[in-house]
């Protein structure tokens, strides 16, 4: 007898997968019939491994075409797993109100990172757009010092029924820093999971309120702090601060490899140079490169990522940083102009990156035979 392969599909539509609503066919488990003669071959693709399930499924199926089609066919089931891949729990989460969030990073210590992102904030602020600072270096916070801030404590709101954390204000940024936790002389020697614990209440049991930018500032390097600030929010985009030499770019580089990693994928808008160069006082016109010439703009086009802008290195620029008062508050000065042109750029390229990329997803952290492995979400 000579089999028909529609009336081999007709029969199997009465036939449902274990834990499936629809039929095998409708389902599209069911991925090919051939017939020859009295022989019936069914391809079949399942999402379970499980033996008792697939041994189910050949029964249901050699039955099925026994009693509704021919009861002599000799019927072979070929049946393969394919496992979809499975979402992970998002544990990371937007929040309301805070349209991009940046995060400030440089591969090592003592390139001015907070300084560049407490003058990137007040300059954001004073274009008009609402900041905030999430001070992330756990283990050497300097936001309060730098904002004339470290007396401050944050206050305690009800919002919607719920107690907050109202971040400290002054010249427009709002600021939470796990310096207004602890005591000036107080070392932080936290564990990783601690230290997480500490800035994931900093970010969500704050009241931020609505904010154009969230600025990040992270601790030097590439580690268990930057993996958790990742896996909490969905970053908008990194900045990475380095100063020209070549030991300070080295480990810039691998800041920005880490932001590029596929499984982390996080946009690296630009790369800033600090202590781009030094200008004397009393020689306005001179120019003395002593860390090394354009370092990071060359890096930067070795990256193929943008160049946002350099700093000089100028005494004021510390001095601000030590009273509390940031340095691109001052009108008229290079400094200012040095930042505002800074973060017109990082501003362009976030506008940029909003419209050609889509939102930057959360990651999630999993730990395997004692090494960190990032998955994206």
């Amino acid at each position: 007898m000579k089999l028909d392969r529609k009336d081999i599909l007709n029969a199997l539509e009465s036939v449902s997968l274990a834990g499936e609503g629809k039929n095998m066919v409708e389902s599209g488990a069911v991925q090919n019939v051939m017939t020859f003669g009295d022989e019936v071959v069914v391809d079949l693709v399942m999402s379970t491994p499980a033996l008792h399930i697939k041994k189910r499924a050949e029964v249901d199926i050699m039955k099925t075409i026994h009693e509704k089609v021919y009861e002599k066919a000799k019927v072979k089931v070929n049946i393969k797993v394919e496992t979809p891949n499975k979402k992970p729990e998002i544990k990371g989460k937007a929040i309301p109100g805070i349209k991009n969030i940046v995060a400030v990073a440089s591969g090592k210590g003592g390139v001015g990172k907070s300084t560049v992102t407490a003058n990137i904030a007040v300059t954001l602020a004073k274009m008009g757009f609402s900041v905030g600072i999430l001070d992330a270096d756990i283990y050497g916070p300097s936001t309060p010092i730098m904002f004339d801030v470290e007396a401050e404590r944050p206050l305690s709101v009800n919002i919607a029924g719920k107690s907050k954390m109202k971040p400290v204000e002054n010249y427009g940024v709002k600021i939470l820093s796990i310096g207004f936790f602890t005591k000036p002389n107080q070392a932080v020697v936290w564990r990783g999971p601690m230290a997480a614990k500490a800035l994931n209440q900093m970010i969500f049991d704050a009241a931020w309120g609505e904010l154009d930018f969230m600025l990040i500032d992270l601790p030097p390097g590439t580690g268990d702090i930057h993996l958790s600030i990742m896996q909490s929010l969905p970053i908008t985009g990194a900045v990475v601060v380095s100063t020209p030499q070549n030991v300070a770019l080295a480990d810039a580089k691998k800041g920005v490899a880490m932001f590029q990693q596929e499984s982390i994928n996080v946009p690296v808008l630009g790369i800033v140079e600090n202590m781009a160069y030094f200008t004397p006082e009393e020689l306005p016109e001179n120019k003395y490169y002593i860390f090394g010439e354009k370092g990071a703009r060359d890096l930067s086009e070795d990256l193929k990522v943008p160049f946002l802008g350099e700093i000089p290195l100028v005494q004021s620029l510390r001095e601000s940083g030590d009273i509390g008062r940031p340095a691109a508050l001052q009108t008229g000065t290079p400094l200012e102009t040095a930042f505002k042109e800074i973060t017109r750029n990082i501003v362009q390229e976030t506008v940029n990156r909003n419209k050609t990329l889509p939102p930057t997803e959360a990651i999630k952290i999993t730990t395997m035979a004692g090494c960190s492995a990032v998955n994206k979400k």
